[in-house]
């Protein structure tokens, strides 16, 4: 009979490993690997926040280099933490995943959520340290280590996040855990084949892999309206940097981008491409990893576009852009406005998108551009 102690990071339970032997009832099969430090994640959404998380797995590594790292998530981040190299166990939020890790004894828990699932899983999880947050059994969030108090507190103040914090995400959440290293750039692995995909589905509308090619994101999801850049800035935008800089231009946008990135397309001089917005996550990946430069507001292609190293150009009013790091290959625009950062989902007069203009993020492109050698 195994022992229930039997720690091989190979080894399957129910059926045979990936080596397909014979497994034995001890460690003396030839593949046998401990798994060291069992270290679990949990950091469940949004498919952004969980891009920004990753710079933590190489230092965890660096840290205990044959730990066990498992990372469980919610369904919807599943295509930006798969493939990663770094990550030996990739869950999602099931019932019975839920049911396993409560069984399960970690030696580190992290937990990086500040919403009742997470932070009730961080509760129940047996670990021998835990960092992060965790719920309480009064229903209340609290912090698992004192270092995390500052994180936990930048949530529930408003004059702390918005007008006093000068961090990026990353430095806060490094502060929360207690490294000390200096944090590096988004983990990800986006496998060729999408690569392929979208190079595939560009030469539909002659793209010419020879120019200058800039992708507009245009939308910025259901949560928050008020990231959105107005229509006819886009469409100024398109046309400038068509004329002036021989840019092709391409729409990028979900399913709730489709009217806007059609009304975007009529109303330009220019012959700008609509790439649709039928894409899956990763093929979207694909289709912003042929583009030289992406324009977008704080949304998920913000973080998709730092992530795959592209030159960016982004903007801000309702949301902080002191807490993105675009690693020196963009430049933020931000909207000064007095009622900004605000953080509303809706608002009726939208100043702050109104003030930045499209001559002023055609600047902006022009700059990136220059400073990373890319022909204009």
């Amino acid at each position: 009979m195994m022992s229930k102690d039997f720690d091989c990071r190979f080894f399957a339970s129910e059926k045979p490993c990936r080596f397909k032997l014979d497994c034995p009832i001890d460690s003396s099969c030839a593949k046998y690997a401990s798994m060291g430090k069992r270290i679990l994640i949990i950091k469940l959404a949004a498919i952004g926040d969980v891009l920004r998380t990753t710079p933590i797995l190489p230092v965890l590594k660096e840290k205990y280099p044959s730990s066990h790292i498992t990372w469980i998530t919610d369904g919807s981040s599943l295509p930006v933490l798969e493939d990663n190299p770094f990550i030996d166990r990739l869950l999602f939020v099931t019932l019975e995943n839920t049911l396993r890790l409560q069984v399960e004894i970690f030696d580190l828990l992290i937990c990086l959520d500040k919403d009742a699932t997470a932070t009730s899983l961080a509760a129940m999880v047996k670990a021998d340290v835990k960092l992060g947050f965790a719920l309480s059994g009064t229903g209340h969030i609290y912090s698992l280590n004192k270092e995390a108090n500052h994180l936990l507190r930048l949530g529930v103040s408003d004059e702390l996040k918005f007008r006093q914090n000068t961090k990026t995400y990353q430095q806060l959440i490094f502060e929360a855990l207690g490294f000390i290293e200096n944090y590096g750039e988004y983990i990800i692995t986006l496998p060729d084949k999408y690569n392929m995909y979208a190079r595939n589905y560009l030469s539909n509308f002659n793209i010419d892999p020879g120019k200058l090619l800039i992708g507009l994101n245009t939308g910025a999801g259901k949560r928050f309206a008020t990231k959105r850049w107005e229509i006819q800035s886009f469409v100024e935008l398109a046309d400038k940097l068509q004329n002036d800089l021989d840019a092709q231009i391409l729409l990028l946008g979900g399913p709730e981008e489709v009217e806007r990135n059609q009304e975007i397309a009529s109303g330009t001089t220019s012959n700008v491409i609509d790439s649709g917005c039928h894409h899956n996550l990763k093929e979207f990946m694909g289709l912003i990893n042929q583009c030289h430069l992406i324009v977008t507001g704080d949304t998920l292609a913000l973080h998709l576009s730092i992530a795959l190293r592209k030159c960016t150009v982004t903007f801000f009013g309702s949301t902080c852009y002191q807490e993105i790091d675009l690693y020196g290959r963009g430049k933020s625009l931000v909207a000064h406005v007095e009622c900004s950062p605000c953080y509303k989902g809706n608002c009726d007069n939208m100043i702050c998108m109104k003030k930045i203009s499209a001559n002023d993020v055609f600047h902006a492109c022009r700059e990136v551009l220059a400073n990373h050698a890319i022909a204009v």
